[in-house]
């Protein structure tokens, strides 16, 4: 089981327990505005998209490590991050990262910590070689999280993603072992 604190957070696997705290924030109109493709829209898919969750921690050869983000004082639900292992490789995994959280809680620095946490966990802990993550490029408070993390534009894709009623540009970032090593000094 993985559990991480940072200054003011707590990260941690998600237990039998959480279900309803899980299903209310996938099913949270602006939190999951820009994640539409994994949001929930019924109690059935809840419980199956737990299922799958729950049977994944059991598993050795783990593919999905989204943490439960809490705020240490209170125990309140601040959302969600992680990365999900897209590839292995002789030189360590591949992932794509992921987070989102309560519209309550932009603006706070609360994910930019919880990145860094679990960006440093993923390189010293869980033989990750490149992380990469995105976001469209009207999501300025998302970008900034990875920008303020070191992670380093890859990609913009203009009229990549059908959104919303419309296209919109979606920009891509990385952070390879080596970079993120050289960051810290």
């Amino acid at each position: 089981m993985i559990y991480l604190e940072t200054a003011r957070l707590i990260l941690r696997d998600y237990t039998g327990d959480d279900f309803e705290a899980f299903y209310r924030l996938k099913t949270d109109e602006q939190t999951m505005y820009y994640m539409q493709d994994i949001k929930l829209n019924s109690i059935e898919s809840g419980k199956e998209d737990f299922a799958n969750v729950l049977e994944d921690l059991a598993n050795e050869e783990r593919n999905y490590y989204f943490l439960h983000m809490e705020l240490k004082e209170s125990h309140e639900q601040v959302g969600s991050i992680g990365y999900t292992v897209t590839g292995n490789t002789p030189v360590g995994k591949l992932v794509h990262m992921g987070y989102f959280t309560y519209p309550e809680f932009w603006g706070n620095g609360y994910t930019t910590e919880a990145l860094k946490k679990v960006i440093e966990y993923a390189f010293t802990e869980d033989n990750v070689y490149r992380i990469t993550t995105g976001c469209l490029a009207e999501n300025i408070g998302s970008e900034r999280v990875m920008q303020k993390c070191g992670m380093i534009k890859e990609a913009e894709h203009v009229d990549y993603e059908w959104h919303d009623g419309k296209m919109k540009t979606r920009l891509e970032y990385r952070l390879l072992k080596s970079e993120w090593y050289n960051h810290l000094t």
